[in-house]
């Protein structure tokens, strides 16, 4: 079927869940395969390549919809070798970019891991999350569940290039905040941070704040990455509205991450923000006393393998 530009094409999956290496968590779920947000730095555009299409176009234009995840899923945490590890939903393409109005997988997948008992990550651009907050909240109570609404900027003309099919950062956080009222931990990750183009103190400095105004349980960051499939095409997005930016980053990115100087500094530096505005890593929420209704709100101035087909 299309919608719009973009084709969906119903495909039969043998998982939903997959065994995931060099991350903070072990199984990753995506209920479906390319994302209409059309984020120009997303490293998942690199993945079309493997399926002989292409990081542009294609990943925007052409979407897989895992018709059949949730019976897979189901047959999954079934096996007696499940042991409940954190699931990280939405890694390869956002979970909620707007066919799920129409199919629901992710709501769907959503109920299944909360019927098993299974924590759940999630990140998205997306504030159709909102939709779910009786399931996440039935998650959270039942299993552990954090939401992650991912922003880069809040200048509304570099969101513009940079995001052209997603909801405006303001949006999310108003959706972030509505689910931190119900009892959601729920936060924002500053990524990717962009070399040049939100990596500056202001920009940093914004989100940050605008985060802890809005009651958010936590942020964290990370820089720009880089690899082959995506960097052809952010370098031709940069080509088309930032030229003077191309050469600065041939240099930092000979290959898929920045330096490790430039990572730190950037890491630092949120860091320090960070501090001011109370805000913890969402991995240091097990150790905060305080509940995230506490959190300051301060004056306005970012194998077995489960992997493995049922039987």
């Amino acid at each position: 079927m299309a919608t719009g530009r973009a084709q969906y094409h119903e495909v039969q999956c043998h998982t939903a869940l997959n065994r995931v290496a060099g991350m903070g968590f072990r199984w990753s779920l995506n209920p479906y395969q390319g994302c209409v947000h059309g984020c120009h730095y997303c490293y998942a555009r690199r993945y079309y390549a493997f399926l002989d299409l292409d990081a542009g176009d294609d990943f925007t234009g052409i979407i897989f919809v895992k018709v059949n995840i949730l019976d897979v899923l189901r047959c999954e945490l079934s096996r007696p070798s499940w042991q409940r590890e954190r699931v990280a939903v939405g890694t390869a393409t956002d979970p909620y970019q707007p066919i799920e109005g129409k199919y629901r997988l992710t709501r769907g997948c959503l109920q299944v891991l909360c019927e098993r008992r299974t924590p759940v990550s999630l990140v998205t651009k997306g504030t159709m999350a909102l939709r779910d907050a009786d399931v996440l909240a039935d998650l959270a109570r039942r299993a552990g569940c954090t939401v992650c609404f991912s922003i880069t900027t809040l200048d509304s003309a570099l969101w513009r290039k940079l995001e052209p099919g997603t909801p405006s950062p303001w949006k999310r956080l108003e959706v972030m905040e509505r689910l931190v009222q119900a009892g959601i931990t729920a936060g924002v990750l500053l990524a990717p941070v962009l070399p040049g183009l939100t990596d500056s103190s202001r920009n940093l400095e914004e989100v940050v704040r605008t985060a802890a105004q809005r009651g958010a349980c936590f942020l964290g960051a990370n820089v720009l990455n880089l690899k082959e499939g995506t960097k052809e095409h952010f370098l031709g997005f940069l080509k088309d509205e930032y030229p003077e930016m191309v050469e600065m980053y041939q240099r930092l990115y000979p290959a898929g991450f920045a330096p490790k100087q430039f990572q730190e500094r950037v890491h630092l530096r949120v860091a320090e923000i960070k501090q001011g505005y109370g805000l913890p890593d969402r991995e240091a929420l097990g150790r905060q006393p305080q509940r995230p209704s506490q959190l300051p709100l301060l004056a306005q101035s970012g194998t077995d393998e489960a992997a493995s087909q049922c039987t």
